[in-house]
């Protein structure tokens, strides 16, 4: 007998993901219950416990739990992945995460393979490009074109082998064989690489890691003279040092393979992407090599083949190249027998990243030159037209990088997301967004030790007359002012044209707070990053990931560690080596991680805090030794303000490192514990941490690239004060922003557009706020006029 529509099924009861007693970092042991396929907010200033709720928390264990359903076997193969610090979790659906890593930065990796379009375009090309030049592979730039000869061996029924002889067997592939598929080719600076004036033995190889008594110079000293200047070596000589083919030498009795230097870093340095490269090695490689654009290919990354095949005029390297609004109106032409469902694909791809507002990008742009809000965006197209539905999303601040115009699509693709029955978990500071939730959890009160607590639960409308920082804040809008700082000079940019810049001439003003703005891919970056980054006297904070283990922390990065292993040492008369868990006064049981990872073979690895240093760090005769009455360990637990009374007065006195805390109280991070491991920051707290560093470097202009990113509105306050004091202090401060709050407390802006890739690239608007309000001609000038209220 069927029930009556009335009667609730046991099934439908589950509409909740409830956590019970989340103690990862620093939540207190929090319970809360998130509502299934609905839009949740998680707010709470930079560092109040957000991400640990939901990233930490219930993403992880949902992600934990699903690789355990795979077999031991499998499990092997996959990361890790340690169970939350949490009593209880139900409800759970499946995770999918979209995140702000930046895509991965390998050289041949585009917009066009991570999203599968290029492979879309490589089987249209193959099934009606005229002339017919091959299979896929054969439009491929990672695929180079193969010949083989010799004995083929094919497995039978049976196990029988056949086996038949190939002559000059082709395997087409589209790489270009000059730039290997990368489109640019480098030209190598041997001043950087070799000092003609010394010897081997007196360090004439200036690539590092190559020291004169180490062992990747001894197979050189096997091969020509050590001891002889490389200008008085003969040509045979030289040529066998620089550009030797592979052989086996004998080293100290041993048998190693060696070739050419050039041959050999061209492999280990210059054939990787710079930005993947550790600073000191990407530093040699800037030094040395002189990239440009392959002749051979034009830059296309295909070989002549694959480029002669065309559709309707155009190769595909022609439309690799076209901004991706303009290459669906190419795919639209297309009519074709028998690649319909193909043709069709490829426009629902392209709508996708029209609707998310990344039409402006090319398929054949470098995946790792897209900001961290592009990545995010791009990652989401794959999602857009998912057949699954009932699971669980996860964004992480997904406004990132976006103009207000741009936010409104970003907000109904979410909305879009959860009608299809999906939950949608989203940590956002953006009122924006956070006005269409359908529930809303605040963290809080404060950050660090003093968040980690749920401050409110409920709807938009309960948040706004709630008590809480964001409750306070959800309606903060900043005025524009009644007068601005008058231009003490400018930085003169003329006929800047790079990427979709065209011809732009404009003067920064100097001595005021500029901001650069426009929507997303209007030429921001390219203007500012492109015409004013190699200048002297400009210091760039860019969006570039802090890499951070959990060995390196706040005190590490900044250089703070170093004036107060000093002090120690010259206080209690040792070496300051013993002062830094990762060398001599590191814990012998856990070697200065604080935790003992035990391997369980085929199943997850389990971490312990160390019984021997308790987590410390540091051997027990370390930290015997003190400093101002306490010991180093105790000096990495202090949070920045209480390290900055610490040291700015009294017997622990330190001016060096007052010096640095005041800096990072300065950005609002007075919370944060100086040995608080750097993969557990917030996105937030890492982009403050990088302009706390650089408040330090020397120059007269300040450029900073989107600093409201992570920020809560609390924050935003702060970060206006801290660009006040700059400016104050005789800094110019150039600001590439999307925030209208940072837009309106301006004393000047230079407006770009009027849209994204080609339809932008000029300036729209050059003049202070006021003016702009008045105008409300620009896309930028309506959303800032609403903002204020005009």
């Amino acid at each position: 007998m069927s029930s009556s529509p009335s009667t609730s099924h046991p099934a439908d009861t589950h509409d909740f993901i409830s956590v019970h007693g989340a103690r990862e970092n620093n939540l207190k042991g929090v319970d809360v219950q998130i509502p299934k396929r609905r839009l949740t907010v998680f707010t709470g200033v930079s560092g109040s416990g957000k991400s640990s709720l939901v990233f930490g928390t219930v993403a992880a264990e949902s992600q934990r739990m699903i690789n355990e359903t795979y077999s031991a076997f499998v499990q092997g193969f996959m990361p890790s992945l340690a169970r939350p610090e949490v009593d209880s979790l139900s409800g759970l659906t499946t995770a999918i995460i979209v995140d702000q890593e930046r895509l991965g930065a390998n050289a041949r990796s585009t917009v066009g393979t991570v999203t599968d379009a290029h492979a879309m375009l490589r089987t249209l090309f193959s099934r009606i490009g005229d002339p017919y030049v091959g299979p896929p592979t054969a439009f491929s730039f990672n695929v180079p074109t193969r010949k083989a000869s010799g004995v083929m061996s094919t497995e039978k029924a049976g196990g029988r082998v056949e086996k038949s002889v190939v002559k000059q067997e082709v395997y087409l592939g589209g790489m270009c064989p000059e730039c290997e598929g990368r489109g640019t080719v480098s030209a190598l600076d041997l001043t950087q690489i070799i000092d003609e004036s010394r010897s081997l033995e007196e360090g004439a190889i200036l690539v590092p890691g190559y020291t004169a008594d180490g062992w990747m110079v001894a197979p050189y000293k096997v091969l020509v003279p050590g001891d002889k200047p490389i200008k008085d070596l003969t040509k045979a000589q030289r040529d066998d040092l620089l550009y030797g083919e592979m052989r086996k030498v004998k080293v100290e009795k041993i048998n190693v393979s060696t070739e050419g230097l050039i041959p050999k870093i061209r492999k280990s340095m210059f054939s990787k992407d710079p930005d993947s490269l550790q600073p000191h090695i990407k530093a040699f490689v800037e030094r040395a090599a002189v990239f440009g654009r392959c002749e051979a290919c034009d830059g296309t990354r295909l070989n002549d083949a694959a480029r002669s095949s065309k559709i309707n005029g155009l190769s595909i390297a022609d439309v690799a190249d076209m901004q991706i609004t303009d290459l669906a109106e190419w795919v639209r032409g297309i009519d074709a027998p028998g690649v319909g469902p193909l043709r069709d694909g490829l426009l629902h791809l392209f709508e996708a990243f029209d609707d998310i507002g990344l039409g402006y990008l090319s398929l054949d742009r470098a995946s790792g030159t897209l900001s961290g809000g592009e990545a995010q965006r791009t990652k989401m197209i794959r999602h857009l037209g998912s057949a699954l539905t009932d699971v669980t999303y996860v964004f992480d601040e997904p406004t990132v990088g976006l103009h207000p115009h741009d936010i409104d699509r970003m907000n109904r693709l979410l909305l879009e997301l959860r009608d299809k029955g999906n939950t949608v978990l989203v940590v956002e500071h953006k009122p924006e967004t956070i006005a269409i939730a359908d529930h809303v959890v605040d963290l809080g009160p404060h950050a660090g030790s003093a968040g980690g607590e749920i401050c409110f639960e409920g709807t938009v409308e309960g948040l706004r007359t709630a008590d809480t920082l964001t409750g306070r804040h959800l309606s903060y809008r900043a005025e524009l002012k009644d007068a601005v700082r008058t231009a003490t000079g400018a930085l003169e940019i003329r006929g800047a044209s790079s990427h979709n810049l065209r011809d732009v001439d404009v003067d920064v003003p100097l001595g005021v707070l500029c901001v650069v703005t426009g929507v997303a891919g209007s030429g921001k970056s390219s203007l500012i990053h492109g015409e004013l980054g190699g200048r002297d006297d400009v210091v760039v904070v860019d969006q570039g990931a802090i890499k951070g283990s959990r060995r390196s922390n706040p005190a590490t990065y900044t250089g703070l560690l170093e004036p107060i292993r000093k002090a120690f040492a010259k206080t209690n008369g040792v070496k300051p080596a013993l002062f830094s868990a990762n060398s001599e006064g590191a814990c012998e049981t856990c070697k200065g991680a604080g935790l003992v990872f035990t391997e369980l073979g085929f199943m997850e690895t389990v971490s312990t805090v160390c019984d021997e240093c308790g987590g410390k760090r540091f051997n027990a005769s370390v930290l015997e030794l003190r400093h101002g009455g306490l010991n180093i360990a105790e000096v990495l637990e202090l949070p920045v303000a209480g390290a900055l009374e610490f040291f700015r007065d009294g017997e622990g006195a330190l001016p060096a490192a007052a010096k640095i805390l005041e800096r990072l109280d300065d950005v609002g991070l007075g919370y944060l514990t100086l040995g608080q491991p750097l993969n557990t920051l917030s996105g937030g707290e890492r982009q403050r941490l990088k302009l706390a560093m650089h408040m330090g470097d020397k120059g007269g202009v300040y450029v900073l690239d989107e600093p409201t990113t992570g920020l809560h509105l609390a924050d935003v306050e702060n970060l206006l004060r801290l660009l006040d004091k700059l400016v104050d202090a005789g800094k110019s401060v150039i600001v590439i922003e999307h925030h209208q709050a940072v837009m309106a407390h301006g004393d000047w802006i230079i407006d770009l557009g009027p849209g994204a890739g080609h339809d932008g690239g000029t300036v729209v608007f050059e003049g202070t706020p006021k003016a702009l309000v008045a105008e409300a001609a620009t896309l930028t000038g309506k959303h800032l006029k609403e903002y204020v209220g005009g």
